[in-house]
């Protein structure tokens, strides 16, 4: 096998589903034909040498690769790719490089070498940059693509260097014409798979705030990232922000204007300077120059890949880091002129974008102008949901003036906003300690409880509670007071002091109601909604009230109190309709998004759809919107609660499907953290040992687990149930599992919650008439899911079948079959043993039943958006699943219904 040359770098990340499609293509062993486009440095080569990587060894790879000047070298791809071979034919090598021999002698040699090579054998060919490729190469790989045999031909080029002057341009036109071409486009990484990219290089995770510093500095290219990491300082991330370029990069970079004329090279320079954004009037203002030369210079500064359009008149480097590369050879004194000039010409133009005055005011060394635009461009970048740019606004005019309170204001919520929760409690301690006017120091402390509580840091949250206590006492009735009060009532509901909360949230609303405080009624609000849906007793008001609420805050563009409490609609009690609750958590994302609120927009949004899919009894689509979020917060830095967020409701679906080793793992990686909540590594070592048979550590987990229970001031009955089902399935002491009962629950828990669980424990204590009418109780319960749902019917079906009431016991198994049609693990594993024991045919046995009444409840969902005329790509968008899981969905209906295509779904299904 031959090793690719050069190009590759360490590390592939990002390029899994690519790497999949090509390697399915491999496996087939059927004549296959791959183009990989993407621009340099992109990953072309890295992509195909992981997949080479993965072939069986007696798979032929044959790997060639055009220079730049290959045009004037015929044959040169397949030269490079059978050089040094020992088993190649001198005569039929000398054959093809005789200029004498009229074409098609050579192609048929080029072929006839290649067929003796690869024999009957699987092979990978590959063509590698082909936009340098001479004509008889791109004629050969044309040949090789109309031959058959168990061979995957692959080409990789660079688009945006194909000409219609160059032989790839009319044979990826052919190609298009004559083949089934699979294409694959790689394109930049994105902000969460720079992260991880960093993680794989340095070995440990990096700062949320270095990795987004870098993506930008890089563009999301990976060559840059990984040339910038060669010169890593001792895998200090964070240093690397502000590293210079390493000659060798800025080299490569520079190389691209070497050849420029004076005229062009002055604007590139001026281009350079002016920022990412290049407005075509301020770069005619800088330079001087005419607008036909303009043009003619910008045009020939894209063709070359300098620059890109970018918008309507505005322009901007295709890579930040060449802009860096022309900055970094100009001299202090052009630059600084340079910036004079733009500044003096956005001050001019009047309503100028304050980040672009603020950069030049900086270059310039105008002070006052830098930090009045830093003031404004902090306010205006918050108000528009753009929280890392209002950060660095922020910092910018804090360099000049470390104290300005308004300034460290904006420092603080932007950083907070943007989850970079280190920052944001630096920012917002100094904020406190300088604020002038009791205004400022209720906002501060606000802040600083939710960024506490955040952090996990109990005690801060009590120290600021009786900061805020102590300025109350301190404050007249008024504006100060109240929103010191909503300060307090976010504290006692995030530390579970509900009774408390809601106190405090009548004091604040009734100072809102007197003094005409609308933003402290609508914070008052969310705070008093939140804290009535944590009981089951209040939690229709609390919906209600947070429901009311949601429009009256976008309106007035709380967009974080909006999203705040749309949050707490997706992730409570949930509501009757699907349809309602896939509507709440899109409209709590794009609310999140227009606030830059940056742990609800991402982090929250895939427990969302988690949530989603396991009210629609998908396991599958739940742990794989769990997976994804986890995976793309993996390479990341984080703190307190958004540290591995996803990691314990992972566990916990993986538990129910059986997949222990992978609980085990993430076990272990949540130990590694610090500041877990207490009971968590208890209840899943528990639940562990419960699903592994290992009785003595259950028995040794749940006395930990008891013990920390004692200072959790709550319960969770979904909790309980899921512990109490493991602790039976491992046949705990009874006299345990009573201890669990007692232990587990509190007056606070939903009755629905409490009456399961006395039904299953009555169950294993024989009392099956008890159990039974618990069961039936609570199987229509709406706070249940289809899967729990479930588990109720197949223990009524035991009950009944104890009570030797056979008719009625299939009656729940089959109804327990329906809620578990898309569910697996445990719980599947249950209604087998009872369908099994009434006789019953196992439930995944194919079905007598056809039609539309086979269809499961979820199928149905699907059958009717299908009839509606929705893709694949449309069905995952609205039901907030993978394209791949509606595929499936979408197969398995037409199985059912006897029909082949998705018209047909219409005809039998419609909106019945």
């Amino acid at each position: 096998m031959r090793t690719i040359r050069g190009g590759a770098g360490p590390v592939m990340i990002g390029r899994d589903g690519e790497l999949r499609r090509l390697a399915q293509l491999a496996a087939s062993r059927e004549p296959a034909v791959a183009l990989i486009a993407g621009e340099p440095g992109i990953g072309k080569t890295r992509l195909v040498q992981e997949l080479l990587g993965t072939l069986p060894a007696e798979t032929v790879v044959l790997v060639g690769q055009a220079e730049p000047g290959s045009l004037s070298r015929p044959y040169e791809v397949l030269l490079d790719a059978i050089d040094g071979r020992p088993e190649v034919d001198e005569e039929q090598l000398a054959a093809l490089a005789d200029a004498r021999r009229n074409p098609v002698e050579r192609l048929h040699t080029g072929l006839s070498l290649l067929a003796d090579l690869i024999g009957d054998s699987p092979a990978i060919l590959v063509f590698e940059d082909l936009h340098w490729a001479d004509s008889e190469s791109a004629a050969l790989f044309e040949r090789i693509a109309d031959q058959r045999g168990p061979r995957l031909l692959i080409g990789t080029y660079r688009p945006d260097e194909v000409t219609h002057r160059q032989p790839v341009a009319g044979l990826l036109a052919r190609m298009e014409r004559r083949h089934t071409v699979t294409h694959v486009r790689l394109d930049r990484l994105n902000p969460a798979q720079t992260a991880a990219l960093l993680a794989a290089a340095t070995g440990g995770p990096a700062p949320m705030r270095a990795a987004t510093a870098l993506h930008h500095r890089t563009g999301g290219n990976p060559f840059f990232l990984e040339e910038l990491l060669r010169a890593l300082p001792a895998n200090d991330v964070e240093a690397l922000v502000d590293q210079p370029l390493p000659w060798s990069l800025a080299d490569v970079l520079r190389r691209q204007i070497d050849d420029l004329d004076p005229d062009s090279h002055r604007i590139v320079e001026a281009a350079a300077v002016l920022g990412q954004r290049i407005p075509f009037d301020l770069l005619a203002d800088v330079t001087g120059a005419g607008e036909d030369e303009l043009i003619a210079a910008l045009r020939d500064l894209v063709t070359r890949g300098v620059l890109v359009e970018s918008g309507e008149d505005e322009f901007a480097f295709r890579h930040a880091l060449v802009r860096e590369a022309i900055g970094d050879q100009m001299l202090g004194r052009q630059r600084r002129r340079l910036h004079e000039a733009a500044l003096d010409a956005l001050l001019g133009s009047g309503g100028s974008d304050p980040a672009l005055v603020a950069h030049h005011a900086r270059g310039a060394g105008r002070y006052e102008d830098l930090i009045a635009a830093a003031r404004r461009g902090t306010e205006l970048y918050l108000s528009i949901g753009s929280a890392y740019q209002a950060l660095q606004l922020a910092e910018m005019g804090l360099d000049e003036v470390p104290d300005d309170t308004d300034l460290l204001a904006g420092a603080a919520r932007a950083a907070w906003l943007a989850s970079l929760l280190d920052d944001a409690l630096r920012y917002a301690r100094r904020w406190r300690d300088l604020a002038g006017t009791s205004t400022e120091r209720a906002e501060s402390l606000y802040l600083l409880v939710r960024i506490a509580w955040e952090i996990r840091e109990p005690d801060e949250m009590r120290a600021l509670t009786q900061d805020i206590e102590s300025l109350i006492a301190q404050l007249p009735p008024g504006a100060d007071q109240a929103r010191a009060m909503t300060a307090i009532a976010q504290s006692s509901y995030l530390r579970d002091e509900l009774d408390a909360a809601l106190l405090w949230c009548d004091r604040a609303l009734e100072l809102a109601e007197e003094f005409d405080l609308p933003g402290v009624r609508l914070t008052a609000l969310v705070e008093k909604g939140s804290t009535l849906t944590e009981r089951p007793h209040t939690a229709a008001e609390g919906r209600e009230l947070l429901s009311a609420l949601v429009d009256e805050a976008e309106k007035a563009g709380e967009w974080v109190l909006a999203a705040r409490a749309l949050n707490n609609l997706v992730h409570g009690e949930p509501p009757a309709s699907p349809i309602e609750h896939a509507e709440l958590l899109e409209r709590m994302r794009v609310d999140a998004e227009r606030a830059g609120f940056e742990s609800l927009a991402v982090a929250t949004y895939f427990q969302g759809r988690a949530r989603l899919a396991l009210r629609a009894g998908d396991l599958n689509g739940a742990i794989e919107a769990l997976e994804e979020g986890r995976a793309q917060d993996s390479g990341y830095q984080r703190r307190g609660r958004w540290a591995d967020y996803h990691g314990v409701f992972l566990a916990g679906l993986y538990l129910e499907v059986g997949e222990l080793d992978r609980v085990e793992k993430l076990i272990t990686d949540l130990k590694a953290l610090p500041d877990n909540p207490p009971v968590t590594i208890p209840g899943l070592v528990f639940h562990l040992a419960c699903r592994r048979y290992d009785l003595a550590g259950a028995e040794a987990a749940l006395d930990r687990l008891f013990t920390e229970l004692a200072g959790q001031p709550w319960r969770s009955g979904e909790q309980a149930h899921d512990l109490i089902s493991a602790a039976l399935e491992l046949g705990l002491p009874m006299h345990r599992l009573d201890e669990m009962g007692v232990k587990l629950l509190d007056a606070e828990v939903w009755d629905a919650y409490r009456t399961l669980i006395e039904a299953q424990l009555a169950e294993a204590h024989g009392r099956h008439a008890e159990a039974l009418a618990g069961y039936l109780s609570i199987a229509e319960a709406h706070i249940f899911g289809p899967a729990t749902r479930g588990t109720v019917r197949v223990g009524a079906a035991r009950c009944l079948l104890a009570g030797g009431r056979h008719a009625e016991a299939v009656a729940q198994a089959e109804a327990a079959a329906t809620l578990l049609a898309e569910w697996r693990g445990w719980r599947v594993a249950k209604l087998a043993q009872v369908r099994a024991q009434l006789g019953m045919a196992p439930a995944d046995a194919a079905s007598a039943v056809t039609g539309p009444a086979a269809l499961t409840p979820r199928e149905r969902e699907v059958a009717v958006l299908v009839s509606d005329g929705l893709t694949n790509t449309e069905l995952a968008r609205r039901l907030y699943i993978s394209p791949k899981t509606a595929a499936v969905h979408v197969s398995s209906i037409l199985r059912k219904l006897g029909v082949s295509s998705r018209t047909e779904v219409g005809d039998l299904v419609g909106r019945r």
